[in-house]
């Protein structure tokens, strides 16, 4: 079984009677280790060389409040509202490489929508490849929403437009829109979600209201570098982890939001089409420091 973010902390000043050099290098190495990133986890590590400097003798519990709040106030990003819409629907443009499960987190967001008591409607952009709008075709059966789609090769840019014309002139609550996951020419990418995004301001000129990535938890810092891409190629404005099950890589999360100002909207937990979560900053932090697992 993975070490739990907790374990690992725990493991670092185990034994340890004050908070020296010592002790420091292995919380700093703990951190590393949870995919904070260097960046992020040198900020945490400053912070507590800078307090701990005054009282060399913290406790235990002291110590693990100190990193509680510092690794919260990293992560003030997340308090940020989604924008709604001013009227018609809320477009969602759901990015990310394949292979992440972006698919799989807009039928689970659909069903999440459904099960709000929203009329949810998707639209299958990535026609790129040939098995993503069957894919995303079975998810919005699983789901019982609608879905726009159009041949394989077909312009991403009217799919989306025929998407949003349709979910306007339907009273639909929630669109979201899937994008092809490719980054092997980040200017085609660009140029794509650019193309995208001009086509549905045609029909609602503040959509779309978010740009969601889709990336995952387990790879550390590999969710670091499509992160970089993505936010190069378009306007970045959530995030969504997959496979977050547990808190062994829950570092990844404090340094994505820490090294890009993007709030994490979602996580996923599971296989199940149940299995999303919207992101609480507070009750993410406060289950780091716990030795029970994300549920």
């Amino acid at each position: 079984m993975a070490i739990s973010f907790f374990q690992r902390l725990s493991r670092a000043i185990i034994g340890k009677s004050r908070v020296d050099d010592d002790t420091l290098d292995a919380i700093e190495e703990a951190l590393i280790e949870s995919d904070m990133g260097v960046d992020t986890t040198l900020k945490v590590v400053d912070a507590l060389e800078e307090r701990v400097s005054k009282d060399k003798f913290m406790s235990r519990e002291e110590l693990f409040t100190m990193l509680r709040d510092e690794i919260a106030s990293l992560m003030a990003a997340c308090d940020k509202a989604p924008v709604l819409p001013q009227n018609g629907p809320r477009v969602i443009l759901v990015v990310g490489v394949n292979g992440v499960g972006k698919t799989t987190t807009i039928g689970k967001l659909a069903n999440k929508f459904r099960q709000e008591g929203k009329n949810v409607m998707l639209g299958a952009a990535d026609t790129f490849r040939a098995a993503a709008v069957d894919q995303l075709t079975i998810w919005s059966e699983r789901a019982e929403v609608s879905i726009v789609k159009q041949q394989m090769g077909s312009d991403p840019a009217a799919v989306a437009y025929d998407t949003v014309k349709s979910a306007v002139a339907k009273g639909v609550d929630v669109v979201l829109i899937d994008t092809a996951g490719r980054l092997h020419n980040r200017i085609d990418l660009m140029n794509e979600l650019t193309k995208i995004r001009n086509s549905v301001k045609k029909v609602l000129p503040d959509a779309p209201h978010e740009v969601l990535l889709v990336l995952d938890a387990s790879t550390g810092q590999n969710a670091f570098q499509q992160a970089k891409e993505f936010s190069r190629a378009t306007d970045i404005s959530a995030i969504a982890l997959t496979k977050m099950d547990g808190t062994a890589r829950g570092g990844v999360v404090v340094g994505l939001v820490d090294q890009f100002g993007i709030p994490v909207r979602y996580l996923g937990v599971g296989e199940g089409i149940g299995d999303i979560r919207d992101f609480d900053r507070d009750s993410f932090v406060a289950t780091l420091f716990d030795e029970n697992e994300l549920k």
